[in-house]
């Protein structure tokens, strides 16, 4: 299965993520309602948040109790939106977050948040009524679609983003650089799409097996075929708890310098902020929500609740955005308002549900220069003609 969330795996450099430490949810639904005024049940709209408590890991814990937080937050900040939320544990298993779901449907609920992988989200779309929709936090494509809507930013949205960008500087021929396991033949096939809608040209397509030695191995031939295909980048699926300071080293060092072709990123190059002082990833661009909204959720989290957020839990708060935003419109959460073409605010930027189950985001175009990150084409603020 496919999921930056539930994938589990082992590391090849010497960079790890750490992520902040955060207090265990509530194993019982928990009712919060917003700031608005007072409503019948019948008249608000019941959101069932759905979080992996209650599997027994730290990680599962921390990161429910974070989703459960940024949507408390969400409804704060939304004011007068006529929202009431209950949080149901998941344990993280398809089985119980299918029979969560079914038990927050029957006990009113308009509209499913979450649940966290993939699995569960799938299970979840065939438990409840089809006009029952689910925004999962997932990234996970394969999903997507009926009644289920991905939250998660998708290599798709990323590839075409970075293609298009790269199409315009002059570095369109692409050698595309990938890992041999489910994620990186993902990130192939996402760059090989997002290169075609951008105009831009895959001039090869090269592989490596997830190991040092594999890397090892691969390097040499990678540079040499990229080299005479006539690339002027080269496009990686490896992120940085992975493949990546070990295979952009190894490609560096037999001949790819940056005078030669554009290192482009699928994945997060920013996080964690050690890997910025890699030599091999100087000059390379990858894709990122707008820092400076996200820095303003950051803050506002923090504020809230005297730690940073996890990078997940903006999800929690884009669902509840979107949602919100029906809501004080005085419209209902169907399929049809979901999708609507003008999108919805979230904590990165504009984003919006698109019909067949996945979605865009706004994303800024950043280089890492110096050991430190820089925007190089801002983030669009809507979805007015910048390429979506």
């Amino acid at each position: 299965m496919l999921s930056v969330f539930s994938r589990a795996r082992k590391s090849v450099g010497r960079v790890v993520i750490a992520l902040s430490a955060l207090a265990v949810a509530a194993c019982e639904p928990v009712t919060t309602t917003g700031t608005g005024p007072t409503t019948t049940r019948g008249e608000a709209i019941q959101v069932a948040l759905l979080v992996p408590a209650g599997s027994g890991k730290a990680s599962d814990e921390d990161l429910a109790r974070a989703l459960e937080n940024a949507a408390r937050l969400a409804i704060r900040d939304l004011g007068n939106a006529r929202i009431e939320l209950q949080v149901y544990p998941t344990s993280g298993q398809a089985n119980v977050a299918a029979a969560q779901a079914q038990k927050a449907v029957g006990a009113g609920a308009d509209v499913i948040l979450g649940p966290l992988y993939a699995a569960e989200a799938n299970a979840v779309g065939r438990a409840v009524p089809q006009n029952v929709n689910v925004l999962a936090f997932s990234n996970n494509t394969s999903v997507a679609g009926g009644n289920v809507f991905v939250l998660g930013q998708t290599f798709q949205n990323t590839a075409r983003r970075l293609a298009s960008y790269a199409q315009g500087q002059n570095a369109g021929r692409m050698m595309i650089v990938y890992d041999r396991n489910a994620a990186g033949e993902a990130g192939r096939t996402a760059i090989a799409s997002g290169a075609q809608q951008a105009g831009a040209t895959i001039v090869g397509q090269e592989g490596f097996d997830f190991s040092q030695t594999g890397i090892r191995n691969a390097a040499p031939g990678i540079a040499q075929r990229t080299q005479a295909s006539g690339a002027n980048s080269v496009f990686l699926t490896a992120d940085t708890a992975g493949a990546l300071p070990t295979i952009t080293e190894a490609l560096r060092s037999n001949g790819l310098t940056p005078e030669m072709v554009q290192f482009i990123g699928l994945t997060r190059w920013d996080v964690p902020s050690e890997t910025l002082g890699l030599p091999s990833l100087q000059g390379g661009w990858f894709a990122q929500p707008d820092p400076s909204l996200w820095g303003g959720y950051v803050q506002r989290y923090q504020q809230a609740y005297g730690r940073a957020p996890h990078p997940v839990s903006g999800l929690a708060y884009d669902g509840i955005a979107a949602i919100g935003a029906l809501a004080k419109a005085g419209r209902p959460v169907t399929r049809q308002t979901l999708t609507q073409g003008s999108g919805f605010a979230g904590t990165g930027g504009a984003f919006r549900l698109l019909t067949d189950g996945t979605n865009e985001r706004a994303l800024a175009v950043s280089q890492i220069s110096n050991n430190q990150v820089r925007v190089i084409d801002p983030a669009p603020r809507s979805f007015g003609g910048f390429g979506f």
